[in-house]
């Protein structure tokens, strides 16, 4: 079943063409791995699908519905929900509190976004920072918060934009295996990286863009011996390090 449909897609602004016609689908039960290099317009396609920006052109369908120039609140509503390259919690109030405003959108008791709020803190890692204000909370802590929040929200689509961003190798590998757990429990997952390892591991299909076209499309060993994606974004020292 396909779960996301990009037809078409494009973005202009001004007289920057930051998406061109851009094609992609991502089956239900996917990890798809969207790379390539700063500036390709990967961060402006998470803009487009979750509502933050209109699309000049084409059309952005979600489960068969077309949520093109849907607003946010109504995309995230549907069951796609998304993580921001930056975080941002909410500084003055707890980390259990910070993943209850995403809980508000199953449900308006206060009672079951509080177990909600409980049970994605366990699968975050994060039980332990319950009660710690999101200002106090390490880079790490912040990134699986910003996890969290978008999993309280119960999505069906998550879009990650750069989760693994700041991290330790150890950081790293801790974080795809919080991952790997959610993709298990039945969540589809769009993934914007840099670590290369980690998306090359994690991903069942990537996709690659550059100047706002996807250059390719393929598994993690069709793309790391792709000659376009080898001198847009690998680099020959990549492919000589995999030996």
């Amino acid at each position: 079943m396909t779960l996301l449909d990009l037809s078409g897609l494009s973005k202009t602004f001004g007289g920057l063409k930051a998406v061109h016609s851009l094609n992609l689908s991502l089956k239900k039960g996917e990890i798809l791995g969207l790379i390539g290099p700063n500036g390709a317009g990967k961060t402006t396609v998470f803009n487009l699908i979750s509502g933050l920006l209109p699309p000049s052109e084409g059309s952005i369908r979600f489960k068969g519905n077309e949520i093109t120039r849907l607003q946010p609140n109504r995309i995230c509503k549907s069951g796609l929900a998304r993580t921001f390259q930056i975080t941002k919690p909410f500084g003055d109030i707890t980390a259990h509190r910070n993943v209850m405003i995403g809980a508000f959108n199953q449900t308006p008791r206060v009672s079951e976004a509080e177990k909600i709020a409980d049970r994605v803190l366990e699968a975050t890692l994060l039980s332990g920072k319950r009660d710690v204000l999101g200002k106090s909370l390490s880079v790490p802590e912040r990134k699986r918060l910003e996890l969290a929040r978008a999993l309280a929200t119960g999505p069906q689509l998550l879009l990650l934009d750069e989760p693994m961003a700041g991290l330790t190798p150890t950081e790293v590998d801790e974080l795809t295996e919080i991952l790997l757990r959610i993709w298990k429990d039945g969540i589809t997952i769009l993934l914007i990286e840099h670590v290369l390892q980690a998306v090359m591991n994690l991903s069942h299909r990537i996709a690659v863009l550059d100047e706002g076209k996807k250059i390719a499309e393929g598994t993690p060993n069709e793309i790391a011996k792709n000659p376009k994606v080898i001198e847009a974004y690998l680099g020959e020292e990549y492919v000589l390090a995999q030996g």
